[in-house]
């Protein structure tokens, strides 16, 4: 059993029609799979939209309509270009014992030392990962720790991920997720510490008169 369930009603109304329904705070919903033909469901605004909010598209959800249960991913979700508001879904039917693949995206937490201190920036690279896994390891996002960062130079890239053995990662592995690089003040600072040193070694040596002779 999936974690978020939503309960749906069969829909005969179809094509433009279906304006009639959203009117009425009703979202049509298609929900289909390469062992399920399409079926045209409708549900009530508000805990569609509670449900994708939670769920979003790499939690199963079940669909629940004429004593049938579907699980389920938001494949795609149609919104009105200026509101945002939900104009249609499209689930896919999971199969439970058969691999699929998923966007999942990354979450930085933590603080890298190196950036604390103002010694260097963070760089970013990608901020999803795609996998290959069965629809019940699928995860919400994946945490990528920035206090591994300490030094200048440092990176953490898509090898330096550990999500186990059933999980197959589709990134190469040699793609940067963070990156610790030396910040403009640093390199300014170095710059003139640098400048200063090579000015001291550069003055002409001065050696003191001596003494004059007596008469």
């Amino acid at each position: 059993m999936a974690e978020f369930v939503i309960e749906a009603e069969p829909r005969t109304v179809v094509g433009k029609k279906v304006k009639t329904l959203r009117n009425e705070g009703i979202v049509p919903i298609t929900v289909y799979g390469p062992k399920t033909d399409p079926v045209n469901l409708q549900v009530p605004y508000r805990p569609l939209e509670i449900a994708l909010m939670k769920a979003g598209g790499t939690n199963l959800i079940d669909v629940k309509a004429a004593g049938k249960t579907h699980t389920v991913l938001a494949r795609e979700v149609q919104r009105e270009v200026l509101k945002g508001t939900i104009m249609h879904v499209d689930f896919f039917v999971v199969d439970q014992t058969a691999v699929i693949r998923a966007d999942i995206p990354v979450h930085l937490i933590g603080e890298s030392a190196a950036v604390a201190s103002r010694k260097g920036i963070l760089l970013t690279g990608t901020n999803t990962i795609t996998i290959e896994t069965l629809p019940a390891k699928l995860m919400n996002f994946i945490e990528v720790d920035l206090s591994l960062l300490q030094n200048v130079g440092d990176s953490i890239t898509v090898a330096d991920l550990k999500l186990g053995d059933d999980i197959r990662i589709i990134n190469e592995p040699e793609e940067t997720l963070v990156r610790v690089t030396q910040s403009s003040a640093a390199r300014a600072a170095e710059a003139e510490e640098a400048e200063a040193a090579e000015s001291a070694m550069s003055e002409p040596e001065v050696i003191a008169k001596g003494k004059a002779e007596e008469e």
